[in-house]
C-alpha cells in the first residue's frame, strides 16, 4: 500500500487542469475551464474544471472528482494504480507498505497486460535495430518506404522474427506468464497446447493509448503470398478496444489541441508520412471503419477534422457514406483528395515534405461541397441520378446540429446544384421533422445509450441526491420531501462554501460561520442520510477543535461524500460581466450580505421542518378523540404556529439588517 504522506504529496502536486488537459481540450469560460466530457458523448461542452478547487464536474452525465478520480474513471485504474500513474507523471517517488498476496495479484492483473505489451514492443524494436534479419528485412523495408530513422524511432517501430515462438520464448525467459501473452493476443495456443507467436515475419507498429502505454500491435507481412493477410492486428483485450483507439493520437494530441485541427488518415504508414512532413496533428482509424467513439475522441481536442483521402474514386465514394456521423457529432469536416492512385503516404514521398504540407493546406474544402462535386461528376446529366444525389446531400446537411451552419450549406448547394434554395430548405425541414418524430417516439422514461436520462442540471442533481441517501428521498416521493431535500442540501452547500468565513454580524462574537450554522442545527433532524453524515462529521471536527475545509469533503475517500460536495460547490453557469458593463443591470452576489445568505438558508430549512410539524399535529388533532389530549395538541400547535409566523416574517423581510 502507498503510505499516507506519499498520497498527500501526489494529490497536492497533481494539478487538475494539467491532468484533465492531457485528455480533454479545455477552454476558459468564466472562472472555470470547460470541454467535451470524456465519459459520454456530447456536442455542447458540459464538462467543467475548477482550478481553484482542484475538481471536475460534468453537468451532463454527473461524473465528478479530483485528479486521482479522473484517472481512475478514464483509465479504469484502481486507486493505487491511479496514484502511481500521477506519481510517474510528476516524478514523485512512491513509498509503499507491504500488501497481501491477494491485493497484489488483483492490482497487478491488468497491469501485467501493459507490462507484457511493453516487453513485446521493446523486443520487436530491439530485433529491428540489432538483429541481422531485423536490419536486413525490417529496417530495409522502412527505409525503402522512405521513412527517416527519427520517425522509425519516434513510433517505436519494430520487427518480429520469422520464427514460430521467438517472442514467446523471450517473454517466458523474462518471467512473463503465458496467460498474459494469450490475453493480449501476442501468442496463440494451438490444438496441442503449445504457444506460438501471432506476429511472425512482420514489421511491427505498436499502438499506444492516450497516455503512451502500449496496448496492441499492427503487423505487416513482407511476403508476397496472397494467402498471407497483409496486416494482422491485436485482438480485443482488457486494455485494447480498437473502436476506442486512434493510431498516433498519443503523439498527435498536443499538436491537435494547439492547431485546433485534426488530420484523419486511414493507415499506419499514412500517419508516419504525414509526421515526416512535419505535420504532427494526424491520426488514423487503423484501417477500420470510423466509429462514433473515435469521432468523440477527436472532439475532445478539436471541433475541426480534415480527412486526407486516397485518390481512388471508388474508395472515396464508399467513405463518403460513413462520414455523415462526423457531421452529426457537430464537428466541422474538411476534405483533401490526392491525385488518382496516390494516398497520403505515397504522395508525400513523391513530392517531398514541403510540397506535401503546402498541398494539404491549399486543397482543403468543406465536406458537403466536396461530396456534392464528387457525386455530381458521377451523375453527369442523368436527371434521376441527380435527384437522388441532391437528396443524399440534403440528408448530410440534415445531420448538422448547428442550424446556422446548415443554412449556409443549403445556400452554397443551391448554387452548386442549380436548384432553388426554397426547395432544398423544404426537403431539409421534412427530413429534420421525420428525425425529430422518430427521436420522440420512445417512452419519456427511457435513458440514453450511456444509461443516464437527458435532463437539466437541477434534475440531474435531484436524481444523484436521491440515490445517495437512506431511501427517504426518491424521485417518486412527495414534493414535500423533495423540498426538504433541497433545503438540506442548501445548508450543506453554505457550510462547505462559507464555513471558514467569520460571522461578523451581531450576536456571533466573530465566530466562524461553520460553527454558527452547526449551533443553529441542534434542533433540526436531517432526513437525508448523506447530508446528515456531512453535518455530523463537521460537528465532530469542531468539537475536536478543528475547522473543516471544503477540500476535506471534495477529496474525501468516501465517494458519495466527495460527489455530493463537488455537486454542491460547482455550477454550469457563470454570471456574464455584460449584465453590468453593457446593460447596467446589477445582480446581487450572495457574498455581499452573508448574514442574509446564511440565515436565509437556515430559516428556509426550519420553515420546512416547522410546516411538516404543523401538518403532523393537525392530523393528530383530527384523529384524537380525547378532549383533554386535543387541547394539549392544540396548545402545542398554537406555540409552533407562532414560531412559524416569526420565521415567515423574517423570510418576508426585504432586507436583513
Amino acid at each position: 500500500m502507498i503510505n499516507h504522506e506519499t498520497i498527500e504529496k501526489i494529490k497536492e502536486t497533481a494539478r487538475i487542469e494539467e491532468v484533465v488537459g492531457d485528455f480533454v481540450h479545455l477552454k476558459k469560460r468564466g472562472t472555470s475551464l470547460i470541454g467535451n466530457c470524456p465519459f459520454h458523448g456530447e456536442k455542447t461542452p458540459s464538462f467543467h474544471v475548477s482550478v481553484s478547487k482542484g475538481i471536475y464536474k460534468c453537468f451532463g452525465c454527473g461524473k465528478a472528482g479530483d485528479s486521482v478520480r479522473f484517472i481512475m474513471d478514464h483509465e479504469k485504474y484502481s486507486y493505487p494504480e491511479a496514484l502511481k500513474f500521477l506519481a510517474n507523471k510528476y516524478n514523485i517517488e512512491v513509498e509503499e507498505t507491504v500488501e497481501t498476496k491477494e491485493q497484489t495479484e488483483a492490482q497487478n492483473a491488468r497491469e501485467s497486460l501493459y507490462i507484457v505489451s511493453q516487453f513485446a514492443a521493446n523486443f520487436f524494436e530491439e530485433q529491428l535495430w540489432n538483429s541481422d534479419d531485423g536490419r536486413a528485412i525490417g529496417l530495409s523495408y522502412f527505409k525503402e518506404r522512405g521513412f527517416r530513422e527519427d520517425i522509425i524511432k519516434k513510433f517505436n517501430l519494430g520487427y518480429s522474427p520469422d520464427v514460430w515462438d521467438s517472442l514467446t520464448q523471450a517473454a517466458i525467459k523474462n518471467q512473463h506468464a503465458e496467460e498474459y501473452l494469450e490475453k493480449t493476443g501476442l501468442a496463440i495456443r494451438n490444438d496441442k497446447g503449445k504457444l506460438y507467436d501471432r506476429f511472425r515475419g512482420r514489421v511491427m507498429f505498436p499502438i499506444h493509448n492516450f497516455t503512451g502505454r502500449v496496448i496492441g500491435f499492427g503487423g505487416r507481412t513482407l511476403k508476397t503470398d496472397k494467402n498471407v493477410p497483409k496486416y494482422v492486428n491485436s485482438p480485443e483485450s482488457d486494455i485494447y478496444h480498437k473502436s476506442n483507439v486512434l493510431y498516433g493520437l498519443y503523439h498527435a494530441k498536443k499538436a491537435i489541441r494547439d492547431l485546433d485541427n485534426c488530420y484523419l488518415v486511414e493507415g499506419y504508414a499514412d500517419v508516419l508520412s504525414v509526421h515526416q512532413a512535419y505535420v504532427e496533428n494526424v491520426v488514423a482509424s487503423s484501417g477500420t471503419s470510423l466509429t462514433i467513439e473515435q469521432i468523440r475522441l477527436i472532439g475532445r481536442f478539436t471541433q475541426n477534422v480534415t480527412i486526407l483521402y486516397d485518390g481512388d474514386a471508388a474508395g472515396i465514394k464508399a467513405s463518403l457514406r460513413g462520414l455523415d456521423m462526423i457531421l452529426e457529432e457537430g464537428l466541422n469536416v474538411k476534405v483533401v483528395s490526392f491525385p488518382d492512385g496516390d494516398d497520403p503516404d505515397s504522395y508525400m514521398h513523391k513530392v517531398g515534405a514541403g510540397a506535401f504540407k503546402t498541398y494539404i493546406e491549399e486543397k482543403r474544402q468543406d465536406f458537403i461541397l466536396y461530396k456534392a462535386n464528387v457525386l455530381l461528376a458521377e451523375a453527369g446529366n442523368d436527371p434521376i441520378k441527380r435527384a437522388g444525389i441532391i437528396r443524399d446531400i440534403v440528408e448530410s446537411i440534415a445531420k448538422i446540429p448547428d442550424n446556422i451552419k446548415a443554412s449556409v450549406f443549403i445556400r452554397e448547394c443551391s448554387h452548386l446544384l442549380a436548384i432553388e434554395e426554397r426547395i432544398l430548405l423544404n426537403e431539409l425541414n421534412t427530413m429534420k421533422a421525420a428525425k425529430l418524430k422518430k427521436a420522440s417516439a420512445p417512452s419519456r422514461s427511457s435513458t440514453s445509450s450511456f444509461g443516464h436520462p437527458d435532463m437539466p442540471p437541477d434534475d440531474l442533481f435531484a436524481e444523484d441526491f436521491a440515490n445517495t441517501g437512506d431511501g427517504s428521498l426518491n424521485m417518486d416521493t412527495s414534493a414535500q420531501v423533495n423540498t426538504d431535500a433541497l433545503q438540506e442540501q442548501e445548508i450543506v452547500r453554505l457550510l462547505l462554501t462559507f464555513g471558514h468565513e467569520l460571522a461578523t454580524w451581531e450576536g456571533t462574537d466573530n465566530m466562524y460561520i461553520g460553527s454558527f450554522i452547526v449551533q443553529n442545527l441542534s434542533d433540526v433532524t436531517f432526513e437525508n442520510e448523506l447530508c446528515r453524515r456531512i453535518i455530523d462529521h463537521y460537528r465532530a471536527e469542531l468539537e475536536n477543535g478543528q475547522l473543516p475545509t471544503i477540500n476535506q469533503f471534495l477529496k474525501s475517500e468516501d465517494r458519495q461524500i466527495a460527489d455530493l460536495a463537488i455537486t454542491l460547490s460547482t455550477s454550469p453557469y457563470s454570471l456574464s460581466e455584460n449584465w453590468y458593463n453593457k446593460h447596467q443591470i446589477y445582480v446581487r452576489d450572495e457574498t455581499v450580505n452573508l448574514k442574509a445568505t446564511v440565515l436565509g438558508g437556515l430559516y428556509h430549512l426550519k420553515k420546512r421542518k416547522v410546516d411538516q410539524m404543523l401538518t403532523n399535529l393537525l392530523n393528530e388533532i383530527k384523529e384524537e378523540k380525547d378532549i383533554a389530549n386535543q387541547e394539549i395538541l392544540m396548545s402545542k400547535y398554537a406555540h409552533i404556529k407562532n414560531v412559524e409566523r416569526d420565521i415567515s416574517k423574517f423570510l418576508g423581510s426585504v432586507i436583513v439588517k
